[in-house]
This record gives C-alpha cells, structure tokens and sequence, in this order.
C-alpha cells in the first residue's frame, strides 16, 4: 500500500473511532441529564429532543466528572485492574478455543483484535456487539479456515455467556435468603433462570447437535442454503469443543474467574465510594446485571444497567442510595470505557495483515495450552 493509501486508511479510522467515543458519550450525558432533570422535579420526557441534548451537553460533562472524582484513587485503580484482568482472560480463552481448530494465533494479534472488538462494544447494541467486526478480523486472518476462525469467535461468546449464567444461578442459590426477601430480586433471579435454560439449549445443540436425530435431513437442507458449506464447517467446529471435555471443563473454569473479576471490579469501586455493600449482595447482582446488559437493548447496555443497578440495590435488604448506586454504575463503565479507548487507538494505528499460522489438522485434536 502506498503511502497515500496508509494515511487514507488512519484517516477514516480516526474518523469513525471520533465518531463513535462522541456516540458513546453523548449517551453517557443523556443518562447524566435525565438523572439532573429528575432531580429538579422535571419530567425529562417532555422535553424536544433539542432541548435534551442541549441540558446533556450543558451538564453532563461537569455531573460526569463529579460522579468520577467520588472514588478514591485506589479504588479506582484496583478496578481497572480487574477489568483488565478480565479482557486478559478472554484472550487467553479465545485462544484456547483458536487451538482446538488448529489455528494459532500469537496473544499479541489476538489482544489486538480483543481490544477493538472491546472498543467496538461501547456503542453496539449490548455489550456484544464487538463480536462482528471480531469475527471479520479472526476471518481475516487465515486464508483456508474461515468458517472455522468465525466459529470460536461465536462458541467462545456463547460458552463465555453461559459460565457467566451459572455463574449468577450459583450465586443467587448461595443466597437464596436474600433473594427470596424481595420481590425485585425475585424477578431478577427468575429473569436469569429464563436465560439459563434458552443459552444451556444453545450451547448443547452447538457443542453437541441432536437435530439430526429427530429430523435427518437437516444436514442436507442446510448445504442447499447460500454459503450452506461454510455453516456446516461452522457447526463442525462447534462440535469439535463438545468433543473434547477436558478443554471445555479447562474453558468454563477460566471462565468463572473471569466472572469472580467481573464482581471485583465493582467490589473495588465500592469500596472506593466508601459504600458498605455487602459481598454476597454484589456477587447476587453484578453477574445478573452483566447477563442481561449483554442483550441487544441499547449502545452497551447504557440506561438498561444503570436502571438495574439502582433497582438491584436500592433493596432495603441492601439499601443503596439511587445516586450512589447510579455513580457506582457508570464507574464500572467508565473503567471498560477507558480500556475501549485503548481499544480504539489500537483500531487506528494497528496494521491490516495475516499473522494467523494455521498448524496440522491433528493439532487441533488436541488442546494444546496457550
């Protein structure tokens, strides 16, 4: 590429990536802006929507930095460094399953495109909507297994999804106490029950299939499908997890730390607002609210997890302020949001070319670790 074509490339880039933090912010002052406006005693809902971004962008800078400036430094600290720590995690768990397909991809482009798919989930829809332009990346990186590179993008979301589910039902039976004394928490609970059952489905037909035992034609109906031979590639790669127990029992457990980190984050922001929230009622709440923001509802959850947090533990069982609990939200976003920055100068500055080696078909057979 020349060098006009290089400085075209980081221009668009620095484009969208500007583009997209003043989205992400903009919606960041909207929350701060109808949370001034209610404040007042005013009914945001009826306002123009001129005069809602003029009271955001009026206010919601200065209520923003407020809101940060409440953590103590260390606090603050400690949670970064969990919300690293859980990035680090899915690295590594991507990789694992990357392997397993025979595909070996180095931690530092795999980092890479984890930190601009991260970068990408601060404005889609959920908190994982990073995973598209992820698995275009991963397709981009090999040359004859791109049904297969696309597939652990997707198998290591769903498995990731579902540690996290069981993750929220064990500690919701944990503290079956807490929940049974409040109707909110009930709902909540039962709302994460639901998913549990529709995301363990998804993962035993992914892993392990079963419609072909009740309809056997359904292998041949899906390669008549446009692309139907990459989406039984696909499948087969799936397959290959549910195949291997010791990986996937290895997969689930990494899991499971990454979601203890997950609660430390706001444990540790907690602690720096100097709230006295008691860990049970935090291992209860973080995990749910983090399950359910992932649906596709607003940009990163915004609005949905604010509103969740401040229902959550405003229980009298936990007794939270709606303010605090709102600052204790958004800090949490803020943290991933100053780690999606890092994920957007990456996205800028990183170099558009194959690093991926793909090793023997035997190697992936076998885990092999990262």
């Amino acid at each position: 590429m020349n060098a006009g074509g290089k400085t075209f490339g980081i221009f668009w880039r620095l484009a969208v990536g500007g583009i997209l933090l003043a989205w992400i912010f903009h919606s960041i002052f909207m929350v701060e802006g109808r949370q001034i406006w209610k404040d007042a005693g005013q009914t945001w809902e009826q306002l123009s929507r001129g005069k809602q971004w003029s009271v955001a962008w009026s206010h919601g800078p200065g209520k923003l930095w407020s809101t940060l400036s409440l953590v103590g430094v260390p606090g603050l600290v400690l949670s970064l460094v969990c919300m690293g720590m859980t990035i680090l995690l899915g690295v590594i768990r991507w990789r694992m399953v990357l392997r397993l397909q025979g595909l070996n991809l180095s931690f530092g482009r795999a980092a890479e495109i984890s930190l601009v798919a991260h970068f990408f989930n601060s404005f889609l829809l959920g908190s994982t909507g990073g995973d598209l332009l992820k698995a275009y990346y991963a397709a981009r990186e090999t040359h004859h297994k791109k049904a297969e590179a696309v597939t652990t993008v997707f198998i290591d979301r769903l498995v990731g999804l579902f540690a996290m589910l069981l993750f929220a039902c064990l500690m919701i039976v944990a503290n079956l106490p807490l929940v049974r004394g409040n109707a909110s928490l009930r709902a909540l609970a039962f709302f994460i029950g639901l998913m549990m059952l529709g995301c363990a489905t998804a993962v035993g037909l992914s892993l392990w299939g079963g419609v072909s035992r009740w309809w056997p034609k359904a292998r041949p109906w899906l390669r008549h499908w446009p692309k139907g031979e990459l989406f039984e590639r696909g499948l087969d790669a799936a397959r290959l997890l549910g195949k291997n127990p010791v990986l996937l029992a290895e997969v689930l457990l990494l899991s499971m730390a990454l979601n203890v980190f997950c609660v430390l984050q706001v444990m540790a922001l907690a602690w720096g607002l100097g709230l006295s929230i008691p860990a049970r009622a935090l291992f209860v709440v973080v995990p749910a609210i983090v399950c359910i923001s992932a649906m596709p509802i607003s940009p990163s959850g915004l609005g949905v997890r604010e509103n969740l947090y401040v229902l959550a533990l405003g229980v009298p069982e936990v007794n939270v302020e709606a303010t605090a609990a709102l600052a204790l939200s958004l800090l949490a976003y803020a943290g991933s949001l100053l780690w999606s920055t890092l994920g957007g100068i990456v996205y800028v500055v990183r170099k558009d070319r194959d690093r991926l080696g793909e090793v023997a078909e035997t190697a992936g057979q076998t885990h092999l670790s990262p």
